[in-house]
């Protein structure tokens, strides 16, 4: 593997930037451009740690890197305040299009909260469709430059409100006009997804598609009720999952492993992992295994044959990109690209999309990782 000057990495003579990608977990609020941000800020009075935008950046990293969730979230707190115009969220929702397109995804989801997005007076209905009015923009400019894709719309509702069932109204009534799934996001301890049981019923209802925020701050109970009180056909992180793993013996690569039911029933049933690994880094979710991305369960899971998937959670906060976590699991487990196009793979397969759509989207991978 080699890194050139503009920070591609080429593994086995292939661009990985350029090999087709599926990004399923990545927030809107945590992938602006530091650029953006002070621009933003500036047109509405607002205070900012850093005016340079290279030095903003290292701020969000710096203050990301703190080993715990609700710490990280706060830095969110000047995201979103940059984000409260229609003309504010227009214009990141389509920088967000366009920078995943020049990262090679071809398919992404994006979740937000739209209830973040009202100190000024919108709408949970003009939030959404200035989010959308961005995208399709985005998707356009992506479009003249030669790249081609699609972003779909999962509405978030905060787990530490009682808005869930008011959310969830929302998503349904945006299908067919950007929104394909919801979620539920913010500090997962002490919050759980059984909270939210009558928006999960009535999405449920509304055969509404669902992944949800577990096993990241929290452990098995999290992820259990995502299963049996969210219905989650994903889950947004999960890696707490090889919680529920007991490594009974371990000779070299060989590693025979005990499974909890819970486990069992993920690792059967192909229930999609949203992993993110500096993000997991980052706020402590594999804290039970180590502070380095060596000790990260992501290859564990994927050996005992969980539906990994690989995503940035928030490209500012962890300064990353989908091309730059690739790489980061190459170097540290020495994955090749048959590994690489599984994970794309997995990721198709989960897409919140009709069976023809991800089957179309599973050829477009296959062609594009056919070198």
């Amino acid at each position: 593997m080699s890194i050139d000057a503009n920070g591609d990495v080429t593994l086995q003579g292939v661009s990985l930037r350029s090999l087709p990608k599926v990004s399923l977990h990545d927030h809107l609020d945590g992938a602006l451009r530091p650029a953006t941000i002070i621009e933003l800020a500036d047109a509405i009075g607002l205070d900012v740690p850093k005016s340079d935008p290279a030095a903003l950046g290292a701020w969000f990293a710096k203050q990301s890197d703190s080993g715990s969730l609700v710490e990280y979230l706060k830095t969110f707190d000047l995201t979103t305040a940059v984000m409260q115009t229609p003309e504010g969220l227009t214009r990141v929702a389509r920088e967000f299009v366009q920078d995943l397109a020049a990262d090679g995804v071809v398919y992404g989801e994006v979740r937000w909260a739209p209830e973040q997005h009202q100190a000024r007076g919108l709408t949970l209905e003009q939030a959404v469709e200035a989010v959308q009015q961005g995208i399709e923009e985005g998707e356009d400019a992506a479009d003249r430059d030669g790249r081609s894709i699609r972003v779909g719309q999962l509405i978030t509702a905060m787990r530490h409100t009682d808005r869930a069932r008011e959310i969830a109204e929302l998503a349904v009534d945006f299908r067919g006009r950007g929104a394909v799934g919801f979620d539920i996001a913010g500090p997962e301890d002490g919050f759980p997804p059984s909270n939210h049981r009558e928006a999960f019923d009535y999405l449920a209802g509304n055969f509404f598609p669902v992944t949800v925020h577990a096993g990241e701050a929290a452990g098995l109970a999290s992820i259990r009720s995502a299963l049996l009180d969210g219905r989650a056909l994903r889950l947004g992180h999960g890696v707490r999952i090889a919680e529920d793993l007991q490594v009974v013996t371990q000779e070299g690569d060989e590693v025979q492993v005990r499974f909890g039911d819970l486990a069992r029933w993920v690792r059967d049933r192909e229930i999609p992992l949203e992993l993110s690994p500096s993000s997991n880094l980052q706020t402590g979710a594999i804290a039970a295994w180590g502070n380095t991305l060596a000790d990260h369960p992501f290859d564990l899971l994927y050996q005992l044959g969980f539906s990994v998937t690989v995503n940035v959670d928030n490209r500012t906060m962890s300064a990353t990109s989908l091309t730059r976590e690739l790489a980061l699991l190459v170097e540290t487990f020495e994955y090749d690209l048959d590994d690489l196009e599984t994970f794309q793979f997995n990721a198709a397969a989960a897409a919140f999309l009709p069976v023809e759509e991800r089957e179309e989207l599973v050829e477009l991978i296959a062609e594009g990782f056919d070198i």
